[in-house]
């Protein structure tokens, strides 16, 4: 059995993180409530915007991942960019984080 959150339970809780932080984060799209991944489209703004991707690092912990060469681009190619991970894989949840001030923090490694 894995250890790993479920991505509806997880994604609950880091709504709820922001809501305490009062970082505007909100539900773009609603995958599986088990066994579905989860995109994190970081907006930041006139910083731009970041796709983030989950991974399993080398030591197997869980991890994040640019989803974009470049990290941090204009929207439409972060909504570009989801739209076709959408495309592939109907389970995905895509949550979206406005973040100008650059307050949230990921709840797991940013492997460069």
């Amino acid at each position: 059995m894995s250890d790993r959150l479920k991505a509806g339970l997880w994604v609950k809780a880091q709504l709820r993180m922001c809501d305490i932080n009062f970082i505007s984060a909100m539900v773009i799209r609603r995958g599986d409530e088990d066994s579905g991944s989860v995109l994190l489209k970081l907006n930041r703004f006139n910083d731009g915007c970041a796709v983030l991707v989950p991974i399993t690092t080398i030591e197997g912990e869980r991890g994040w991942m640019h989803g974009l060469k470049g990290g941090y681009v204009d929207e439409r190619t972060c909504d570009d960019y989801i739209r076709r991970q959408i495309e592939r894989d109907d389970d995905l949840w895509v949550l979206e984080i406005e973040d100008p001030k650059k307050l949230y923090e990921l709840d797991a490694t940013l492997v460069q």
